[in-house]
């Protein structure tokens, strides 16, 4: 009787009474949950969420009757306004991707009045990134001609977007209406030499402008593109417009730039089409006409005019973090430009430029004061940012800046600075020789670490303000900034490992923590505080002889992390890589997973291109422009312009690697024979990760290496037989040629004296 029962209940749940998507939607927001609070609630997938809440599925047994359940309970807290009009069914494309491509929808195609054909320039200015919705663009490929409904037929489903006020009628519930059509376009040129702006989420629409000065018009005035900021004190995103080979021609530009065009990154600026901009008092910023022009007009008030372009045939998607996005069709380069936009933030430049664009978009420099007594607000410092100003360049310690800066144009000429006079703070580059018993093991076995960098910025304090200096300091832990100290004492043959449990290891056999090469320091030298933590972590007393600290600190770097963290784990997710899966079904999951969507794909390169280029921007060096060694270059005015913080942040993951190493040969015995970076190589008789990472009913080894695809775990790099590497080495007779260069596929390439 009570399976009778347990059925008759399963059956009215599975009719469970549900508000429209779009209520659904605005009953969640009203309550402040997330849709990965919902998912972990019901126990699905975020984006299965995302569906019920799209209107694109419905939720069944058992979750229908729990999702039911709450949304009836919000209803009784937020009731709807009964004198507002019904909410409209939420069309908003799906939250992720299906982990193959799925069949392209049917395009929308909207028809846009024609504007005035004037004609635009670009000086730099400060434009503050934006945030994502919450929904990722779908696939979408080229509509057919026929495809593309006639605007002059009274069946047509065409539409001409309103003013910037208005949003268009399928317009998502809570998405900003000025923003409706997304963040971007491709802009092409069809076989009929209709002008087409592939959107994000299959939408096309059709242009009128005649001229990119009138295009630059209507994307402001008529397009509904852009991003809303993501903080308070920041700035609106820009509209993106990407053009393709044929839209170029069409507006009377080149589609691929000389090589003296290529050398000075811009069109000379006598050309046509800028005098043509100059002529419709368009400006361009300090950069010229180059792969990613800004084109605008100063702002005026709260107002701004401004639009990005992006030309990819003149190698704006650079192939080391874009892969062959260059080369797709428009609506495919739309979806994964709008992929990116949504999960990270609207391009503005390479993934390095974007990247502190990110940084500086949840922390802006200023932000409006309180009113005064006028009821004027004024310009002030942002609590929590860089600052308005940057540094002054003769400010700077000498030991955080690189060669040729301002500050140590008195050295003599060709002096090489020595670790007391330098702060080096690099990712590994060490490997030792085969010990006797590891010339009995069968393969060597790489394991990376996801998003190393990323990790190692999560929770980091950095400093905020200008540095201080002070001679013969007590190490304070939580005080970011460089410190000189002598740590040749530090023994890894004895360590302290968790409170106060000491073990002993093989020394011989560990990279020092202290260096890049994992070679033993010899004397004082220049390290970022996590490094000098470590070693009062690893049991040993520390006495700096001088610091350079920075009092005013914080996490700066926290939300810029978790931006890039979630926008990794979702496009994993998309191609079929879960978070929190077990070990085994993580590394099958990992098999292939470049193939399910090789589109996909290319956005997790570019996110982890936006987070290492970002922290290379930290320290710029000069780049060509008659630079000389002691004169200033452009990247040092920018409040960015942080060696001090990306000193930090290597220093932290190369400390956290050798903190997992560490914990793995004290409960093993096994020791690394090779690391680059954050890939770490052993000699194991086994030929995958499960073979020698430490696992006890299904949990890792504390403070170890786990298997996972959240930053900071580890993925399996690459296996390789034993006698593979150690013919390398005689073959190119360099006993310690690092291998972890060459693990993933065996290839040895670019060997030159043993390196």
């Amino acid at each position: 009787m009570s399976e009778l029962f347990d059925r008759i209940d399963a059956l009215v749940a599975s009719r469970s009474p549900l508000p429209p998507p779009a209520e659904r939607k605005r009953l969640r927001a009203a309550h402040g949950l997330t849709l990965d609070e919902v998912a972990v609630a019901l126990e699905v997938r975020r984006a299965t969420v995302s569906g019920w809440e799209s209107g694109k599925t419905e939720p069944r047994p058992p979750e229908r009757d729990a999702y039911a359940r709450m949304l009836k309970q919000l209803a009784e807290i937020y009731p709807a306004d009964p004198n507002s009009a019904a909410p409209a069914e939420d069309t908003v494309v799906p939250e992720t991707f299906a982990s193959a491509p799925a069949p392209a929808p049917e395009a929308r195609t909207l028809s846009t009045a024609p504007v005035s054909d004037t004609a635009v320039t670009a000086t730099e200015e400060n434009t503050q990134p934006s945030p994502a919705p919450d929904s990722a663009p779908a696939a979408a490929s080229r509509p057919a001609r026929t495809a593309r409904p006639s605007t002059s037929s009274p069946t047509s489903t065409s539409r001409r977007p309103a003013a910037r006020k208005a949003a268009p009628a399928n317009t998502p519930a809570g998405a900003d209406p000025r923003f409706a059509n997304g963040p971007l376009a491709v802009v092409d040129v069809d076989d009929d030499g209709q002008v087409l702006a592939y959107c994000v989420g299959g939408l096309v629409l059709d242009v009128p402008a005649k001229s990119l000065p009138s295009l630059v018009e209507w994307t402001l005035k008529e397009a509904l593109l852009g991003q809303p900021k993501l903080s308070g004190p920041g700035k609106d995103a820009d509209p993106l417009i990407v053009l393709t080979e044929s839209a170029l021609e069409r507006y009377g530009l080149p589609v691929a730039l000389t090589e003296e065009e290529r050398h000075t990154g811009r069109i000379p600026e006598g050309h046509k089409v800028i005098k043509q901009l100059v002529r419709a008092e368009w400006q361009l910023t300090k950069r010229g006409f180059g792969p990613w022009a800004r084109i605008y007009r100063p702002a005026s008030g709260s107002e701004r005019a401004c639009v990005q372009l992006c030309i990819p045939s003149w190698n704006a998607l650079d192939p080391r973090s874009w892969g062959h996005a260059g080369q797709l069709a428009p609506a495919d380069l739309a979806r994964l430009l709008g992929v990116y936009a949504t999960r990270v933030m609207t391009p503005r430049g390479s993934t390095a430029v974007t990247s502190l664009e990110l940084m500086t978009g949840f922390h802006p420099p200023t932000r409006a004061s309180e009113a005064d007594e006028t009821g004027k607000r004024h310009s002030e410092h942002n609590p929590g940012s860089l600052g308005k100003d940057a540094i002054d360049p003769l400010d700077w310690p000498p030991c955080e800046v690189p060669d040729g800066h301002p500050v140590l144009k008195d050295l003599p000429r060709f002096h090489t600075r020595t670790p007391a006079e330098k702060l080096f703070e690099e990712a590994y580059d060490w490997a030792r020789p085969f010990t006797d018993v590891e010339y009995t093991r069968r393969h060597l076995v790489g394991i990376d670490v996801n998003m190393a960098f990323a990790a190692g910025a999560n929770g980091l304090t950095v400093g905020l303000g200008a540095p201080t200096r002070v001679k013969a300091p007590v190490f304070d832990a939580k005080l970011p900034g460089s410190w000189l100290v002598d740590l040749s004492h530090v023994d890894l043959s004895k360590v302290k490992v968790g409170r106060d449990k000491w073990v002993d290891l093989d020394s011989a056999l560990l990279p020092s923590p202290f260096t890049p090469s994992g070679e033993r320091p010899t004397g004082p030298a220049w390290y970022a505080t996590p490094t000098v933590a470590y070693a009062v972590e690893l049991g040993y007393d520390v006495t700096p002889l001088e610091a350079w600290v920075r009092y005013d600190c914080g996490r700066y770097l926290d939300s810029w992390y978790s931006r890039l963290r979630d926008a990794f784990l979702a496009t994993m997710a998309d191609l079929g890589v879960h978070a929190d899966t077990d070990p085994a079904d993580f590394l099958t999951a990992m098999v292939g997973w470049r193939q399910r969507d090789p589109e996909l794909a290319i956005v997790v390169d570019a996110v982890k291109g936006t987070v290492k280029g970002g922290l290379g921007k930290l320290r710029e060096r000069p780049r060509g422009e008659g630079w000389k060694s002691g004169e200033p270059w452009r990247a040092l005015a920018r409040p960015t312009w942080r060696p001090d913080i990306r000193a930090a942040v290597i220093s932290r993951t190369r400390i956290n690697l050798h903190r997992k190493i560490v914990r793995h040969a004290a409960f093993t015995g096994q020791y690394p024979v090779a690391i680059l970076s954050d890939c770490v190589v052993y000699a194991v008789d086994g030929a995958s990760p499960l073979d020698f990472l430490p696992y006890k009913d299904g949990k890792p080894l504390p403070g170890g290496f786990k298997l996972g695809i959240n930053p900071g775990l580890v993925k399996w790099e690459g296996t390789q037989e034993l006698l593979w590497g150690e013919g390398v080495r005689e073959q190119f007779a360099a006993p310690e040629l690092n291998l972890a260069r060459y693990i993933k596929d065996g290839t040895v390439t670019n060997v030159d004296n043993g390196e």
